[in-house]
């Protein structure tokens, strides 16, 4: 007895698939009417909500002593903003783990801040390395910020990445235990990297 059967409906690639990308302002909307909550750690990246890597008590620590450093040496020269969120276009909004920004009298209450308000984004990598490096490194990029420091924790290093031009980075630096880095906006603050990742 022969069986018939249909053949298997091939793999629907989502990839290939039109997206319905959301703006800035719907991701608000979103967050405003509770269907995006405070707890849920997502950020908007090219109109995409993306989940964001747990954060653990290693990453939380390496945050934290960023801020102390930071908040000690910039004093009222800057803004330390700390895992909050900026609009770098329409589109993308994410939440890098600190953010220098220049110094405003209503800390930014009025509007977002934007790309020509930050003078340095300091990203936090663990698990979320070769995000941090591609995809959010990326738009960092392609937005003109000046500066980009990525402290990958596995490595114990702190990548140092300026001179924005034609939608990338042209200057790549790393620091090891033992080095200073300075951040460029303010070259009086030298942060040793053992404080910073300690072993």
């Amino acid at each position: 007895m022969v069986t018939q059967t249909k053949p298997p409906l091939p793999p629907v690639s989502v990839a290939r698939l039109p997206l319905r990308r959301f703006t800035v302002d719907e991701y608000y909307a979103m967050a405003e009417a509770g269907i995006l909550k405070k707890e849920d750690r997502v950020e908007l990246i090219d109109g995409v909500i993306v989940a964001m890597a747990p954060i653990g008590n290693r990453h939380l620590a390496t945050v934290d002593r960023f801020t102390r450093m930071f908040g000690e040496g910039v004093g009222r020269r800057a803004i330390v903003r700390v895992q909050g969120s900026i609009t770098l276009d329409d589109h993308t909004m994410p939440e890098p783990d600190l953010v220098l920004l220049r110094e405003r009298a209503d800390f930014y209450e009025s509007d977002s801040a934007g790309p020509e308000d930050v003078l340095l984004i300091v990203e936090v990598a663990d698990s979320s390395v070769d995000y941090d490096r591609n995809e959010k490194l990326l738009r960092y990029a392609q937005a003109g910020i000046p500066e980009v420091w990525i402290g990958v924790l596995p490595e114990r290093i702190i990548e140092a990445y300026t001179e924005p031009a034609g939608g990338r980075y042209t200057l790549k630096r790393i620091f090891s235990p033992g080095d200073t880095i300075t951040p460029g906006c303010f070259p009086d603050i030298a942060l040793n990297v053992d404080r910073i990742l300690p072993s």
